[in-house]
């Protein structure tokens, strides 16, 4: 036999109702994590294009700048050969496309200063190997830690002005460092934000501020979108796109073909030439 108070013992314990903003700060929540996994993404993938980039100039550019003058040498020849007014037209074009020697500051900068002449610049006038240029690749390492920096210590996770303004000039530090490749500063940069202040516990906020910010997070995810597509779809992206794993490959592979076409116009050079 119960009794009244046996029954209100037996009643499951009522759960507290939730907040009609709890969700909504749930997506809100959940949106800025996603979004600063994109930026991260993003920002990795600029950085590996920017390092391809420089790598690609610095050892396809004479090659190509050595194709554009077989080619304008070839034309200039063959009009001189025909005297034909529209093969002297193209001469002229691809004598145009051929970069313009540069002046003597130009050609000067960067290779010397108050001491002399730098040792890269000193070696190639002595025809002395030169140097070859340093690669700025982030290691895993570095990679791991610089996630980790930042869904740390994003701006977009600041909770005033001030906060964000200690968060925004960390970051800078931490980009540069990532794209310096620099793991120790990364490390080091790791070690500061640990010791520094804990941001503040999130405080509700009003259901209109939070449809703003999803507003806005929606916007800031369509132009990382845009930048994203832009960088997969520029030259140097669809070609480390192709060789992800060995870039320094891919360049291997480019340059051969590229040498084998600049021994074919010199050859036909030749050709026109000694006839």
């Amino acid at each position: 036999m119960t009794t009244p108070e046996t029954d209100v013992a037996d009643q499951p314990e009522e759960q507290p109702r939730e907040r009609p903003e709890e969700r909504l700060e749930r997506a809100v929540r959940a949106a800025e994590q996603a979004l600063i996994e994109f930026e991260i993404a993003v920002e990795t993938f600029r950085v590996e294009v920017e390092n391809f980039s420089r790598l690609h100039h610095q050892k396809l550019g004479p090659m190509y700048t050595r194709l554009d003058e077989l080619e304008a040498l070839i034309a200039e020849a063959t009009a001189s050969r025909t005297g034909d007014p529209e093969d002297r037209r193209k001469a002229d074009e691809a004598r145009a496309r051929v970069m313009p020697m540069p002046g003597v500051e130009e050609l000067f900068h960067g290779w010397m200063d108050g001491d002399g002449l730098f040792p890269e610049a000193a070696a190639m006038l002595t025809e002395q190997s030169v140097r070859p240029p340093q690669r700025v690749r982030p290691s895993d390492e570095a990679r791991k830690l610089y996630r980790e920096l930042v869904r740390k210590a994003h701006p977009d996770l600041a909770q005033d002005e001030g906060e964000r303004g200690r968060r925004d000039e960390f970051i800078a530090r931490v980009n540069a460092a990532y794209g310096r490749g620099d793991e120790a500063l990364l490390r080091e940069l790791a070690e500061e934000w640990a010791a520094g202040p804990v941001p503040p516990e999130r405080q509700p906020t009003a259901s209109d501020e939070l449809y703003a910010r999803l507003e806005w997070l929606a916007q800031r995810k369509e132009l990382l979108t845009a930048v994203a597509q832009e960088l997969e779809e520029s030259a140097i992206g669809s070609m480390l796109r192709m060789a992800p794993e060995d870039p320094d490959g891919l360049l291997d592979e480019i340059a051969e073909q590229l040498l084998a076409q600049v021994a074919e116009r010199e050859a036909e050079l030749e050709r026109l030439t000694a006839s």
